[in-house]
């Protein structure tokens, strides 16, 4: 179990701050999927913060301050579960997957730091 854990948070901690790159780069791809599901330019840096903090705290949380790992998770969780309800509530079903990817990543990135904490903790 401890080996997906390390495994799964690497990934997403590749995962959230490459895309955190992407997003402050201003990335084509980035500034066409925004305009698609009605997020402004502006909001692009807030947002590859909020990316990029939780690449952080998943990064803490796996060299062994948990709490914060899994808080980091349940962030990413929610932010993702916001970006799969900007694709649907614009109906932008083409690109759908790659909130959805995120979303799958950082979940299991979550449940395996939940239950890394429990396990410590017994």
């Amino acid at each position: 179990m401890f080996t997906a854990y390390v495994i799964v948070t690497v990934v997403a901690i590749a995962a959230n701050a490459g895309i955190a790159v992407a997003d402050l780069a201003r990335a084509r791809f980035v500034l066409a999927n925004s305009a698609e599901v009605d997020v402004p330019p502006s909001w692009l840096p807030g947002l590859a913060a909020l990316k990029a903090a939780g690449a952080a705290g998943l990064l803490i949380g796996l060299l062994g301050v948990r709490p914060l790992g899994v808080a980091a998770a349940v962030g990413l969780v929610l932010f993702f579960v916001g970006a799969v309800a900007a694709h649907v509530r614009t109906r932008v079903w083409h690109n759908i997957a790659f909130p959805l990817g995120y979303l799958a990543l950082n979940a299991a990135a979550l449940l395996l730091a939940a239950g890394a904490l429990s396990c410590r903790k017994a």
